[in-house]
């Protein structure tokens, strides 16, 4: 799938995970079920806009049952203004795709998989004004939805990679 995003994962050492995501994904869920790990997989991004420049952090969390968790990484910049509802969106547009291409793997593994959106359901802070939008697309895709205060992967991990 092309679609435009520049997406180049590594481990949170730093160490680069070569060829496709999909292949890598499949070899760590053999791995953990080889080892006897209960595997969830939740995807989120965020991002921070410094001037023009905004800094995306897309993160692939693997939780292990009672067993804690490790992630995935891929961070862009984009040289772009947004308004903070397109930078939202553009966030789960991330989410999505790479939801999207391991959505089959996943199921073929029997691996619970959430999307994570860094949108507040507070309608006091700002992002909150994505969240209509936000929830709808990551539904419509079939995919289980998670916003602020539970969407660690976005909020916290990704958060933390930018």
């Amino acid at each position: 799938m092309n679609d435009g995003y520049n997406f180049k994962w590594r481990r949170l050492n730093g160490d680069k995970l070569d060829g496709s995501i999909v292949d890598r994904v499949s070899e760590t869920l053999l791995a953990e079920k080889n080892k006897g790990h209960r595997i969830k997989v939740c995807i989120g991004t965020d991002s921070l806009q410094r001037s023009s420049v905004i800094d995306f952090a897309t993160v692939i969390v693997f939780l292990r049952e009672n067993r804690g968790g490790f992630m995935f990484i891929s961070n862009e910049k984009v040289d772009q203004k947004m308004s903070l509802k397109e930078r939202m969106v553009s966030e789960v547009a991330r989410s999505v795709d790479i939801a999207y291409r391991l959505c089959d793997l996943l199921d073929r593994f029997g691996v619970e998989l959430e999307v994570h959106a860094d949108i507040n359901t507070d309608p006091e802070y700002k992002s909150h004004i994505a969240l209509k939008e936000a929830m709808g697309y990551i539904r419509s895709m079939g995919f289980v939805f998670k916003a602020k205060p539970d969407a660690f992967a976005s909020s916290s991990c990704a958060d933390k990679c930018i």
